[in-house]
């Protein structure tokens, strides 16, 4: 029998295919046994031309948060409550005596008379002596420093006939004097010692003006809003005391 009429020889059993038939199917697009696809280069984020790339984060390093959202704007304060007009028979009367020498205002319930510094004593004698206010709860003032009249003098008084407050309130320059509320109500005595000893306001007729809180012959008046909050008079302190003030 010729060679050409000869079988070929079988492949024997458990050889491998060489690694150049493997090449020669990758090379050729035929898939390697098993059907498995060679593995595909790693993909790289794509970089606009010119663009630097970002810097990667270093060991133990956090990536960098993202800008915070900018926050909206705070709604507008709502406007506060205003003094408004007060009327009643006591305004009438007042009104219809004193016209516009007084300006009757309410404020949250508090209810004020604005009265011409004139007239203060005849205001206050009548309020005692025809409409019952015979208590005078207290006498303060109000500084403000930048006003032309700098202080309000405020007169709280009370009715006990008929339950009932009432202010009253005038305002006066620094230096000015306003007449003393002694002779209408004796206890009005401590009220304007404290008022002049806070604020310096002089009332005149007071029968014995002097400081009540602070020593005598201490400098300034702490309840004006151009005196420190810390602020001592230190000779006084170190006059009296021995010691430094520490402020």
């Amino acid at each position: 029998m010729s060679d050409e009429t000869k079988s070929p020889s079988p492949q024997p059993e458990g050889e491998k295919p060489s690694s150049d038939k493997i090449a020669g199917g990758i090379s050729s697009g035929t898939p390697p046994p098993g059907g498995a696809k060679p593995p595909a280069p790693s993909e790289k984020p794509a970089v606009a031309p010119g663009a630097t790339p970002p810097k990667p984060a270093a060991p133990g390093e956090k990536p960098a948060a993202a800008a915070a959202p900018a926050k909206p704007a705070a709604p507008a304060k709502p406007a506060g409550p205003t003094p408004q007009p007060w009327d009643s028979p006591l305004v009438a009367k007042l009104t219809k005596q004193f016209g516009s020498g007084i300006q009757p205002l309410t404020y949250l319930g508090q209810n004020y008379l604005q009265v011409d510094r004139s007239l203060i004593p005849t205001i206050l004698q009548m309020l005692r002596d025809e409409e019952q206010f015979d208590y005078c709860v207290d006498i303060t003032a109000v500084h403000y420093p930048k006003r032309e009249k700098q202080f309000d003098i405020v007169w709280i008084l009370y009715s006990f006939s008929k339950n009932e407050r009432v202010r009253v309130k005038t305002q006066i320059a620094d230096a000015e004097h306003i007449p003393s509320a002694v002779p209408i109500w004796a206890a009005a005595n401590w009220l304007e010692r404290e008022t002049f000893d806070m604020f310096g306001i002089q009332f005149d007729g007071h029968p014995d003006l002097k400081r009540i809180l602070l020593p005598d012959g201490w400098k300034g008046h702490p309840l004006r809003k151009d005196y420190g909050i810390i602020q001592q008079d230190q000779e006084w302190v170190q006059i009296n005391l021995g010691i430094e003030s520490g402020q």
